[in-house]
């Protein structure tokens, strides 16, 4: 491992969070950035540190090596948000039809999205991405990045398909 790339696991550890190329061009130009990242990841992949640079939301985070979950679970016994189930099916109608109107997601799940929208709303999952251009200017809602950080996702690029059936629905 270089100076460059003890800066950048510096930098990725402290942060907590994703980190953005536009942050980190602080360090050095993007190309060279991008390039210290790349050597990054082939040296922890060499050298199992138990950690390992993802591409997440848009940005690079330090994450726990795959090999080494089950440790962390066993001394942190992490507690990830829990959402029902209701929850869930109104974040993948956003997530797979963005942006969209509570109307809109009403219809889609066939009942009354108020209280669970407003709880996404306060878990930062979704939040209010515009207003639809009729009547009366409704809200639209999108997911947010801290919805693709929980979900490990870089983009919404990757969610995953939907299969035929019930599901259909949501394609819209």
């Amino acid at each position: 491992m270089n100076a460059a790339q003890a800066q950048l696991l510096a930098v990725l550890f402290a942060a907590g969070r994703p980190v953005g190329l536009s942050e980190l061009t602080a360090l050095a130009p993007e190309e060279t950035v991008l390039r210290e990242l790349v050597g990054l990841e082939h040296w922890l992949e060499q050298h199992p540190i138990g950690v390992r640079i993802e591409r997440v939301a848009g940005g690079w985070r330090l994450v726990v090596h795959p090999n080494h979950l089950d440790a962390v679970e066993r001394v942190l016994r992490p507690n990830p948000p829990r959402l029902s189930r209701a929850a869930l099916e109104v974040l993948a109608i956003i997530a797979y039809q963005q942006p969209i109107t509570r109307a809109e997601l009403e219809a889609v799940r066939g009942r009354n999205v108020d209280g669970v929208l407003e709880g996404l709303l306060e878990r930062e999952l979704v939040r209010v991405v515009g207003e639809k251009d009729s009547v009366g200017k409704p809200k639209l809602y999108g997911t947010t990045d801290r919805f693709l950080e929980i979900f490990g996702l870089e983009s919404l690029d990757d969610l995953p398909e939907l299969e035929e059936g019930p599901v259909l629905l949501l394609r819209g």
